[in-house]
């Protein structure tokens, strides 16, 4: 191997050059990419008068995860992050269950809950950019006992749900089936393998992989959202190719509601289902360049995700599809012949676009199988980090790859190959049973732990001047948040206990059974190892700030905001939403 020596001239803020000699080894791209395995460099925290959550607050605050990722990706995240099979077919189920008016209602509600939450996610992430975001969060300012339960329920979540979706990318294929297309005729575990090895690749590549392959795929999904609103409303005035004014006939006959209050409660956990993912945008935090000036606008992109991409787009497919529709019951929650915008295309007599819709649909699911594996690999490394998992899953190499859970979570995933069996469905029902209400436990312990934040900041006299972003609604909104999502699971309890259909202890727990799990992970940490409640005057409040000099940053704000207040009402208007 040949060295050489160089002398580095680096230039210092204050002007003066300085001049050091260092030896540097050039080594090959072979040995280099062989090197990047090796484990990260972190320091050890041997000091004995450090507490345990104190080490694990430095741990997460200083985790080597590779900080690559850009506003363009972040935004893309925020934006198509939450865009997939949830909107495009399984609204179909809740349209069905519920009714055209109940499903925009519900999903406005869900998504009013989600405004604030996000908020209180980025208000917490610009400030504390740390490895694991929401499970470090309820880790420092509620429970570490919490913190636990709620970092594990994430990280089961991701886990069962990648080779489901692999499972489902399979099923989208057989859409074709009809066409006597060739790519059916194929074994589905061979199209799970092939899902299976670009996933895994996209994420060995690291961050920035992930973050390229989710701004592709969110460009995709945006812009067929943007090209159904377009249609839809084209086909609702009647300027299909089969003519006629469509309106609101649909609302009228067979009507607005179905299955009463009962069927509007029902919809909360599908409309959960389709906006889960929307925090992740929080757990990218970590390996953000900038969070500080990317974050609040990705976290302002959420109000339009949820008009223009929800709102919008449901109350044209309740306006284009009667719920009383049969194709709405389909087969799986993959299944794109029970999707409503297929069935909006169908009937409209447009040929071609259901095909495409479906390509859409397919890559959904293989967006949401990516970032099964970031989002577990991360949540599994920030709990190993706080001494919450074995220490092995906190393995990150030298590109900030955290390979240990990434390999644990691509092991999982090779359940996958169970789709060539005839066992496989009841499997994955329970599998899936065990995310159900993932997304409502995590968004609650968001809001909370804002609460707790903003005590502490309260107590301990700190201004809020030194937040670089704020909530929009303070902490009335994360209330607001937590409250809602309260109340989400008890309407689930009731709509669980007393379904529309035939009631069965077997259709209760594979909605209820992730309950009985963070309760279990709670209660089992806290008797073993009896953590205190963390009292809001020692809540550490400094260690993950990455702007360590508040006067530098308050003058940085200042004028920042005397720059959009020289501007037009307008301007100012979309610097408040964007």
């Amino acid at each position: 191997m040949s060295k050489e020596d160089e002398k580095i001239t680096r230039v210092e803020s204050t002007g003066v050059e300085e001049v050091t000699d260092v030896t540097q080894y050039k080594v090959g791209k072979w040995q280099g990419f062989k090197d990047s395995f090796k484990p990260a460099n972190i320091p050890e925290m041997n000091d004995p008068n450090l507490t345990d959550l104190e080490k694990a607050a430095i741990a997460t605050a200083n985790s080597p995860l590779q900080k690559s990722l850009k506003a363009r990706h972040l935004q893309m995240i925020a934006i198509g992050g939450s865009i997939g099979t949830g909107l495009f077919v399984g609204s179909g189920g809740s349209l069905s269950g519920g009714g055209p008016a109940s499903v925009i209602i519900a999903f406005a509600l869900i998504g009013s809950m989600l405004f604030m939450t996000v908020h209180a996610l980025g208000e917490l992430a610009v400030r504390f950019p740390v490895s694991g975001a929401f499970a470090t969060y309820s880790t420092r300012f509620v429970d570490p006992a919490w913190g636990f339960a709620m970092g594990w329920n994430y990280a089961l979540q991701w886990l069962v749900v990648f080779p489901l979706e692999l499972v489902a990318a399979s099923i989208t294929i057989t859409y074709w089936q009809y066409d006597d297309n060739a790519a059916t005729r194929v074994n589905a575990d061979a199209w799970v393998a092939l899902f299976y090895a670009v996933i895994v690749v996209i994420n060995l590549i690291g961050v920035k992989g992930y973050g390229e392959a989710e701004f592709v795929f969110s460009i995709i999904k945006v812009l067929a959202v943007v090209g159904f609103i377009i249609l839809g409303i084209v086909l609702v005035c009647g300027g299909g190719p089969q003519g006629g004014y469509i309106g609101g006939r649909y609302w009228h006959d067979p009507g607005a509601f179905n299955n009463g209050f009962k069927g509007f409660c029902s919809i909360f956990v599908n409309a959960a289902f389709a906006f889960s993912g929307t925090e992740l945008v929080g757990l990218a935090a970590a390996e953000t360049k900038n969070p500080r000036k990317d974050l609040p606008t990705a976290t302002k992109q959420v109000f339009w995700r949820i008009t223009l991409f929800y709102i919008v787009s449901l109350l044209l497919v309740g306006l284009l599809v009667p719920y009383n529709e049969p194709r709405l019951l389909g087969s799986s929650s993959v299944d794109a012949t029970a999707s409503p915008f297929v069935i909006a295309i169908n009937n409209a007599g447009i040929k071609g676009l259901p095909s495409v819709m479906n390509v859409v649909i397919l890559i959904s699911v293989l967006s949401v199988g990516n970032s099964s594996i970031y989002a577990c690999s991360r949540t599994l490394a920030a709990l190993a980090a706080q001494g919450q998992a074995p220490k092995i899953l906190g393995y990150i190499d030298r590109q900030g790859r955290p390979l240990a859970g990434i390999a644990l979570t691509s092991v999982i995933g090779l359940l996958c190959f169970l789709a060539g069996s005839d066992k496989h469905t009841e499997a994955f029902n329970w599998m899936l049973a065990l995310s159900g209400l993932s997304s409502i436990f995590t968004w609650g312990s968001i809001c909370l732990s804002h609460i707790r934040f903003r005590h502490a900041m309260k107590v301990q006299g700190r201004s809020l001047d030194e937040l670089p972003f704020k909530a929009a609604l303070g902490v009335w909104g994360s209330c607001y948040g937590f409250m809602f999502n309260c109340l989400v699971l008890m309407a689930q309890f009731w709509t669980a206990l007393f379904p529309t259909n035939k009631a069965s202890a077997y259709s209760f727990f594979q909605v209820w059974l992730c309950l009985p799990i963070v309760l279990v992970m709670f209660i089992g940490y806290k008797l073993w190892f009896r953590p205190p409640l963390i009292r809001a005057k020692d809540m550490d409040l400094i260690t993950g700030v990455r702007e360590v000099d508040m006067d530098v940053l308050r003058q940085e704000l200042a004028e920042e905001r005397a720059y959009i207040q020289s501007k037009g009402w307008w301007y100012r208007l979309y610097k408040f939403w964007c």
